[in-house]
């Protein structure tokens, strides 16, 4: 039984971090610094919007959504609204029934009335209209004696396929079945306008303002005249006396004219309900709604039309109330055909032919009931899912597919504004050192006078543990771009990884330059680094090509995003000199470290030389990420918050027994472990070596019993080995411990899962005190010193400083845990801070040498003693040898099965080439009690070549004699035995395999057999040189060409060449 706290059973998830306030190049943005020309994003000018107007702000935003960061900051600060009030904020929860409570506070009967004409305001994605349907539809009932009511919704919503989407489909829906008011943005430049107007329409209707919550809503860029608050102040209260007076005999939607009309009079601007753009005479119109869409059609119709097509885009920015009068105005008298494009929810709808989208059906009612034309144009309902994301190609296609009639016709298209933009790209896993160099790139260049700079991130967290693409687009004239950088002048590849998972370099235009972060670069290994596909393509788009050596000097390594900074604009701006850059400011670094940082940049980043060859490779396809789904709006914090622990009596856990609930406790048997164990009992340990013999190698065994513990050929039996008892407990006394106190500690069996254990216990079974600290101990060691001479000795061994000394420290001295308390007396951390940073004790794991199928019953392992003398004289053993070597018969052990490579061959006549060294010969042992015993069943078995490797015959022929038996039964086809100093020459493994080449080769490579190695790693370049000279051997007999070391990477992957080294 074990006694455990339910919060504490299991691991923690990762915990979303959420950003500051999506304001531009700023962290936050004070109210009042919002004027005139400057760097923000549309999603902060929307909130500055409702900030200034609204009495209270009812917002749904999701953790890393931000919709509401802004108004809770400057609510926060106590700034004031237009009505001389700070305006409350009030985070909803996103769920069916929550938009009630705005009802009850609008509806109260304790209402302040002086209020009533006071908006009120709602922020929140489209994902979250689905909650609020029901409340928006009482409110649409009863808005004659309700405040007016705004709504400013991000289109956004997520897919499980698809990532975040931008979603306009409900809000349409939603206007249309309860009557409300909808006005849309269409770019970052007229939000804040939007958002004003649509604050003013809520005086007629319930009112929704819709705005891209993808690309338009993040996009930091600069917005040419923003309103100040002061302007805000005096165009609304101007426009609301004006709007009391309007004819009460109009019906709303004369109103909603006459409100746009005083509108552009106040803001000298020309909004109308719909916007017409094109050809003057164009006799095909696409009709459009969305932030994307709408920039998008404008500026490819214009382009097109240019060109002498007869093409026009139509972009709906008040849907509702629909004004058809306004609508059939805005169309050319020439229109033969209008195509709506109208999103639908998913790919699915498209294809049903049952399904229209709701713009399309406005449209063809608004055109079948006009007399206008002689012949009524057609209306055609072109849909798309909310995941689709346009691009000027796409929109172009879309247009060509209506006018040629053909549904395969694709057209490229890049828009002329963006001809004398310069486009770069940065890519890098969201946890780099240098993931902000982008956005500190963008705010320098942003200071340049004559620059409009825009930058957007797109976060996806299934690539690589998570993955950032950041682009900025830099222009002498503003561009409304809110599509994908398609050709960047420079691409800068932070993650060597990510070449092989996305097509970055599809991206990067013909002539362009990619840098590619590459630590310990070595100009000969480029090829090894950068695959084939990539390297072909790089070739072929005539790419200049930089690899930036970021670890080129130790001084380099703490100042990762500078250099990547330095080395972007050094490669796509070099005309921004060190002087300059501090003049600019905004880079990461002092003036100092900057200069140092740009002096060293010469011999970091290398121009790569791109050979013709690469153009020729015959590269491997490999299928790449074409296009990057934004799967959040920030990076993952893959941290894992620490359970607290602590230190407890046995009448605390008592009380917890007793009184379970009030103590949030539970008993289980166990918890449910990643590991399965079982309790197994010593049969058998016998030494292997002569007692005489430097060297105790020993033969243990263990029976099952009724354990349940299975194990197949080859496998790894983890063996769950205690401390040394008598150093625990003298550890325990020093440390000034209660060995009966309680304490939560991390399962050994898994660290995710606490388990209530006394300190005896804990540091005999879970705690790892007697092995040797890390270096990563050091540095959380240094915290607990109180004495300064110690504490900086600490630092200094946790440091790249320190790293000689600490390599003294553990490989010479071999310091446990224990020793460095010993050393530094001050350093004297509580238990549960011990707990914490001193590692988890480890199951150890070794090489079965039986086969259950042999010995159903038992399990056998071949060990050797681990010990040495260290620096003072002192003779230490490994903790699990130690254990294990003085288990006596009956001891109950620990255990648990772990999977491994060496696996016999799936036929029985495979010939088994076998290299075992020392105890490496234990697997072996199992593989051929397995292929005995199928002899013996009269089964056909391949040939058997053993070797194996010790220093001597008389005192290490390891399982000697059973191999001789073997021999004898006809079991083993071969037995090389190396034992290297039993003669004044050094015979090794290798050497006896090479004077037995025949048989290998005709065992490995005519008859198709295996080959495994286990044991140390030393030999493997010495045996795989002889497998080699075998394949060498055998295609010059057979007239073959062949290569033995792709050979022997054909024979890895087909499992023939299988090593378990240590």
């Amino acid at each position: 039984m074990q006694l455990k706290h339910e919060e504490t059973t299991g691991g923690v998830a990762p915990v979303v971090e959420t950003s500051t306030v999506s304001s531009g190049f700023e962290k936050t943005v004070p109210l009042s610094s919002i004027s005139g020309p400057t760097y923000v994003t549309s999603q902060l000018l929307v909130q500055q919007a409702a900030y200034k107007l609204s009495d209270k702000i009812f917002s749904f935003s999701p953790e890393t959504f931000d919709l509401d960061a802004a108004v809770k900051d400057w609510s926060q600060a106590q700034e004031k609204n237009i009505h001389g009030e700070t305006t409350t904020v009030v985070p909803l929860q996103t769920r069916a029934g929550a938009g009630t409570f705005a009802l009850g506070y609008i509806f109260s009967k304790d209402f302040d009335l002086s209020k009533r004409r006071i908006p009120q305001t709602l922020l929140a994605p489209s994902l979250s209209l689905r909650h609020l349907r029901a409340a928006l539809d009482q409110l649409s009932l009863l808005y004659g004696v309700s405040s007016p009511f705004v709504a400013h919704v991000a289109a956004a919503d997520y897919s499980n396929s698809d990532g975040l989407i931008t979603e306009y489909e409900s809000a349409l829906q939603l206007a249309e079945d309860l009557g409300l008011g909808l006005v849309s943005t269409s770019s970052a430049q007229e939000v804040q306008h939007m958002a004003l107007f649509a604050t003013l329409l809520a005086s007629l209707l319930p009112t929704l303002h819709v705005y891209d919550g993808l690309r338009t809503a993040r996009e930091t860029l600069r917005v040419v005249d923003a309103l100040s608050e002061s302007s805000i102040a005096e165009v609304y209260k101007c426009i609301s006396q004006e709007a009391g007076a309007l004819n009460k005999r109009l019906d709303t939607a004369g109103k909603v004219v006459e409100l746009l009309r005083l509108f552009n009079s106040q803001l000298g601007t020309s909004y109308a309900p719909f916007e017409y753009h094109g050809h003057e005479a164009a006799e095909t119109v696409l009709v459009v709604f969305g932030s994307a869409e709408a920039q998008l059609a404008k500026q490819v119709v214009d382009t097109l039309a240019a060109q002498g097509q007869k093409v026009g885009a139509l972009n709906v920015r008040i849907y509702r109330p629909f004004i058809e009068e306004a609508f059939l105005e805005a169309l050319p008298d020439s229109v033969r055909q209008i195509a709506v494009l109208g999103q639908v929810r998913d790919a699915s709808a498209v294809e049903d032919a049952s399904v229209q989208s709701a713009l399309y059906s406005d449209v063809l009612t608004a055109v079948t009931f006009a007399d206008r034309w002689s012949q009524e144009p057609a209306v055609v309902d072109f849909k798309y899912p909310a995941s689709a994301v346009h691009t000027p190609s796409s929109i172009a296609t879309v247009l060509s597919k209506i006018t040629s009639k053909d549904d395969h016709a694709e057209v490229s298209l890049t828009l002329s504004s963006l001809e004398q933009a310069q486009q770069y790209i940065f890519w890098d896993v969201d946890n780099s050192e240098a993931v902000a160099s982008a956005s500190v790139l963008g705010r320098l260049l942003s200071r340049e006078s004559f620059n409009n700079i825009s930058v957007h991130e797109t976060y996806n967290s299934l690539i690589q543990g998570g993955v950032v693409r950041t682009e900025i687009r830099s222009s002498e004239k503003p561009v409304d771009a809110p599509f994908a950088v398609e050709e960047a002048d420079v691409v800068f590849v932070g993650e060597e990884k990510l070449l092989k998972e996305v097509a970055i370099v599809k991206s990067v235009k013909a002539g362009g330059k990619l840098a590619v972060r590459l630590p310990n670069f070595k100009a000969e290994e480029i090829e090894k680094r950068i695959p084939a596909s990539v390297r072909k393509e790089i070739q072929e788009k005539s790419l200049q090509l930089f690899a930036l050596d970021s670890s080129f000097s130790p001084a380099l390594e703490n100042r990762a995003q500078l250099l990547a900074e330095l080395a972007f604009l050094q490669v796509a701006r070099p005309d921004l000199e060190a002087e300059k850059l501090v003049k600019l400011g905004g880079l990461s670094g002092d003036q100092v470290t900057l200069v140092e940082v740009a002096d060293a940049l010469a011999q970091a980043l290398h121009k790569v030389e791109v050979p013709a060859t690469w153009a020729e490779e015959d590269a491997a396809a490999i299928s790449l990420v074409e296009e990057l789904k934004p799967t959040s709006f920030v990076a993952f914090d893959k941290r894992e918050a620490e359970s607290a622990l602590q230190v407890s009596t046995w009448q605390e856990i008592a009380k917890g027994l007793a009184f379970q609930e009030a103590y949030s406790l539970k008993t289980e048997l166990r918890p449910d472990l990643t590991v399965k164990t079982h309790t197994i009992h010593v049969k058998e340990n016998r030494r292997l070596t002569p007692l005489t013999y430097d060297r105790n190698i020993f033969h243990i065994e263990f029976d099952l019993g009724t354990s349940g513990l299975t194990y197949n050929i080859g496998e790894a039996l983890g063996i769950h080995a205690d401390n040394d008892p008598k150093q625990v407990q003298d550890f325990i006394e020093w440390y000034g411990l209660n060995g009966d106190d309680l304490v939560q500690v991390p399962s050994r069996e898994n660290p995710a899962v606490f388990e209530t254990r006394t300190i005896y216990q804990s540091l005999l079974q879970n705690i790892d005190i007697l092995g040797k600290p890390p270096k990563r101990f050091f540095e959380s060691l240094a915290e607990f010193a109180t004495d300064e001479a110690e504490k900086k000795k600490i630092e200094f061994l946790g440091s790249k400083e320190g790293a000689e000394e600490f390599k003294k420290l553990s490989e010479v001295d071999t310091a446990t845990y224990v020793d460095v308390f010993q050393t530094f007396k001050s350093a004297h951390p509580s238990f549960p801070d011990l707990v914490r940073i001193v590692s988890p004790l480890k199951r150890r794991e070794y090489s079965i040498a039986s086969a259950q199928a042999v010995t159903p019953t038992s399990v056998a392992l071949m060990i050797v003693v681990v010990d040495w003398v260290d620096s003072q004289g002192r003779t230490r053993q490994g903790q699990a040898t130690r254990y294990l070597s003085g288990l006596k018969p009956g001891t109950p052990v620990i255990a648990s099965v772990k999977p491994s490579v060496m696996k016999l061959p799936p036929k029985d006549t495979a010939p088994l080439i076998m290299a075992g060294l020392g105890t490496g010969l234990a697997p072996f042992r199992a593989f051929v009690q397995y292929r005995a015993m199928q002899k013996a069943q009269g089964k056909e078995i391949g040939s058997i070549l053993l070797y194996l490797g010790s220093r001597h015959r008389r005192e290490e022929y390891l399982y000697g004699e059973e191999w001789e038996a073997y021999m004898d039964a006809g079991v083993l086809t071969l037995l090389g035995a190396a034992f290297s100093r039993d003669q004044p020459e050094k015979i090794y493994i290798q050497d006896r395999m090479r004077q037995t080449m025949s048989d290998i080769v005709k065992a490995y490579i005519e008859e198709e057999g295996s080959f495994y190695l286990c044991g140390p790693t030393w030999p493997v370049p010495d045996v795989t040189a002889v497998l080699e000279e075998a394949i060498a051997t055998e295609a010059k007999q057979s007239g073959r060409k062949v290569d033995p070391r792709k050979e022997i990477e054909r024979l890895k992957e087909d499992g023939r060449y299988v090593l378990e080294v240590y």
